[in-house]
């Protein structure tokens, strides 16, 4: 008996980021594909291979096979560590395989981290229509610099609510050099287990505020035992940049 085969169409989006064709898009949308191929708005198609993917941030990196193409639309990329809640935002993808959609909204919030999602999260949070299409796809600021590459949706049903999520895009340009130069993303290590502060333990150990996190345990041998840390510490600055919650010294460390 022959086994049926069946091919599966997707359609996801991305950001071209150089000359040469590199593309930058989430993990999620080319898991698992045989075949990628890369429509432009002006109607050219490429066909595409990957060169590197980071589950832990969802972010992945193609190039365009063969020689780069003349006159690609080359997207700059903009500074996502000076974005402010309120900031004018517009997102470009495809959702719903409708190529070349631009929705538009303003930054909601900044440092988000979604509970159920098991990466590295420090998302930005935007009320501009992001749907399923739009992963990988570019959130820009009124300047058309890139500044996110969307990602999430927060919804019942899979569809718009106000509430999407994109991958800032310094945590996402540090994953394409890795990716692209040493074909695998190299993060920090300090070895540690931590744990939020709660009220009570902040008034116990006379603080007075939650921000920071309290070191659980130290692993022996490691950078954060050589350094002189101890279980029952408050960490509440790394590398001079302040840490309120795990979180914030899970990405701090890790970049």
């Amino acid at each position: 008996k022959k086994e049926k085969k069946h091919r599966v169409q997707a359609l996801g989006s991305g950001v071209i980021v150089s000359p040469e064709g590199y593309i930058l898009t989430n993990d999620h949308v080319i898991s698992g594909a045989q075949e990628i191929d890369i429509h432009l708005s002006d109607g050219r198609i490429f066909k595409a291979a990957p060169i590197g993917s980071d589950s832990l941030s969802d972010v992945a990196v193609l190039k365009i096979k063969g020689t780069a193409p003349k006159n690609l639309p080359v997207a700059y990329l903009g500074n996502s560590d000076s974005l402010h809640p309120g900031d004018w935002v517009a997102a470009i993808g495809n959702p719903f395989s409708l190529l070349s959609t631009i929705t538009q909204g303003i930054i909601s919030a900044l440092q988000r981290e979604v509970s159920d999602v098991t990466m590295y999260q420090n998302f930005i949070q935007t009320d501009a229509a992001i749907n399923p299409g739009n992963s990988g796809g570019a959130l820009v600021n009124v300047y058309g610099e890139v500044i996110g590459i969307n990602t999430l949706i927060y919804s019942q049903d899979g569809s718009f609510i106000g509430i999407g999520f994109a991958i800032p895009i310094n945590m996402a340009k540090k994953v394409l050099v890795d990716l692209i130069y040493k074909g695998r993303v190299i993060r920090g290590w300090i070895g540690l287990s931590i744990q939020e502060l709660t009220n009570e333990i902040s008034q116990a150990l006379g603080m007075q505020s939650v921000n920071g996190v309290l070191v659980s345990d130290v692993y022996s041998g490691q950078p954060a035992e050589k350094a002189g840390l101890k279980r029952g510490g408050v960490i509440l600055y790394f590398n001079n940049q302040q840490v309120k919650t795990g979180n914030d010294l899970r990405n701090i460390v890790a970049s």
